[in-house]
Order: C-alpha cells, then sequence, then structure tokens
C-alpha cells in the first residue's frame, strides 16, 4: 500500500469544522440555537466542531451552510469538504479498528503534511525506524498487543515511511535525535547496529537532516520530552503541533502556541551538534 501524494482527508475536515465553527460565530448563534433549530443533539454539533466528526455527512454541511446564510459558491464548497474529508479515503482506513482515533488523526496530520520538525529524546523517530526497532519498541511498550497486532503497528509504520523515501515530493523531514536514543539498545546489538546504519543511509536523502544533541549539551529546550511540529503546503491549513506521553497524544492549533515550540525547535538546532558532526557520529557508532 502506498500513500498517496499530499492527500489527507483529516486536513479537509479540519478546514470544514473551521469553517462552520467560524460561520456560526458570526451569525452571533450558539451552538444551543443551531442544535435546536435543525432538531439535532447538542452533542452532535459539538463533535461536528471539535475534531470528533469522523465521516463527514453531506447533508449536514449543507443544513449548516443555509442556516448560516451562505451563497451558492460557499454551500457547495462545504457540501465538496464534507465529501472530500471522509476518513475512509485515508490509506490508514482499513486500520481503523487496529488504531485509535487520536493516532488515526495524527497519521492523517503527516499525511499532508509539507514540513515536520521533530525532537525525540529517548527513541529513533517513526519516520527513521528499522521494521525491526519499530517491532521491538511495539513489543516492549504495549504488553496488550498480539503478534498480530505488533505486525499490524508497524506495517503502518513502514507505510507512514514512504512518505519521505518516495520520489514524487517527499516530505521535508527534520529531526533532532538526542544521544540517549542512539546509545539505548533496542530490542539487541544487532537490531541497533541495523538501525545505525538506515539513519546515516536515509540522512543521504535530499529533504531529510538529522541532528543529535550529544549528552555534553546539559540542559536544553527539549528537556520535558519529545515534540512534533507540521507545516501545510496550503496557507489555510495552520500548523499543528504534537506531544505524546503516558497521559495521552494531544495537539496543539493555537497559533501563538505552536510558535513556542517553533522556538523551542530552533533552540534545539542552534544547541545540538552540526549536521556533519552528527552524521560523523552516527556513522562512527554504527561500525
Amino acid at each position: 500500500m502506498t500513500t498517496p501524494r499530499r492527500s489527507s482527508p483529516t486536513l479537509r475536515r479540519r478546514r470544514l469544522e473551521d469553517e462552520l465553527k467560524r460561520l456560526r460565530h458570526e451569525r452571533r448563534l450558539s451552538s444551543t440555537e443551531v442544535a435546536r433549530t435543525l432538531g439535532w443533539s447538542q452533542g452532535k454539533l459539538s463533535k461536528m466542531e471539535s475534531g470528533e466528526w469522523i465521516r463527514p455527512n453531506p447533508r449536514d454541511a449543507e443544513d449548516l451552510g443555509k442556516l448560516y446564510g451562505v451563497d451558492d459558491a460557499k454551500l457547495n464548497e462545504l457540501i465538496q469538504l464534507a465529501r472530500d474529508s471522509r476518513e475512509k479515503d485515508g490509506w490508514w482506513y482499513p486500520y481503523r479498528k487496529q488504531i485509535s482515533h487520536e493516532y488515526s488523526a495524527y497519521i492523517g496530520f503527516e499525511a499532508g503534511a509539507a514540513e515536520l520538525f521533530a525532537f525525540e529524546p529517548l527513541m529513533i523517530h517513526g519516520l527513521l525506524q528499522t521494521e525491526d526497532y519499530a517491532r521491538s519498541i511495539f513489543a516492549a511498550s504495549a504488553a496488550e498487543m498480539s503478534p498480530e497486532d505488533v505486525e499490524q503497528r508497524v506495517a503502518i509504520r513502514a507505510t507512514r515511511q514512504e512518505l519521505v523515501t518516495r520520489a514524487d515530493d517527499p516530505l521535508r523531514l527534520w529531526v533532532v535525535l538526542h544521544e540517549a536514543a542512539l546509545r539505548t539498545v533496542v530490542g539487541d546489538e544487532a537490531v541497533m547496529a541495523a538501525q545505525l546504519s538506515h539513519l546515516a543511509e536515509v540522512s543521504k536523502l535530499a529533504k531529510v537532516t538529522i541532528q543529535v544533541m550529544p549528552f555534553t549539551a546539559g540542559a536544553h529546550a527539549g528537556i520535558t520530552g519529545g515534540f512534533t511540529i507540521m507545516a501545510f503546503p496550503d496557507e489555510l491549513d495552520p500548523d499543528v503541533a504534537y506531544v505524546e506521553n503516558p497521559a495521552g497524544q494531544h495537539f496543539i492549533e493555537d497559533g501563538e502556541e505552536v510558535g513556542r515550540f517553533k522556538v523551542a525547535f530552533q533552540r534545539l538546532q542552534a544547541k545540538a551538534l552540526s549536521i556533519e558532526a552528527s552524521l560523523d557520529l552516527i556513522a562512527d557508532m554504527a561500525k
């Protein structure tokens, strides 16, 4: 299974949700008033405006557009966005029963991104992992997973990586890895040796940049944990930051808050080893 070029129903759905919320606010209508007028439950509209609208119904988008008094062009735009943003159009849809809603949303954002910047303090970034490394990560971190579940997760990760390796408009990827991620033995020595060699190889791709934050750097802007920033080719799709921890997966979409993550990443880039020194270190460790 291959990943479509810059295709993501997740982005189109977010754009639809944001537009419908904007129109409601412009008309100075409360969600309660809208739900009552259309005979909907309060929860239905809330899900539609909060990112939980998994399979948008074009008729619902049409009803909202008419209620908000939009012209025919805008109405047709809303209906088309609803048609184009159904989750079943994403390559990950067949795995929907095996992955969480949050992970599905992350894959959708990633699939539509033009650039991705990430800091990883303890493990190799998912888009740079070998299958054996990924398999070891899943087996160790999710005891409730069956061997079949692990293999499905590995397959999903491998498909995601086509965003980086495809010849047609690959993702621009810049990852800062802490040295701890390189020295933590995942699987066994053979798995790690292959993983380090893979990093050295993938770093040769024109749109992949890897830097290493050495132990000697001390405290740094990512000391509290890893994070990801995704930027999209269309200005109508604002950047999003993502953090994951034991409490769950979280998307940050407020522009000011995303800006703080961008500043933190710039500080990490400045404090990490240069690109050349980083690759030299990885190559030495891979020997």
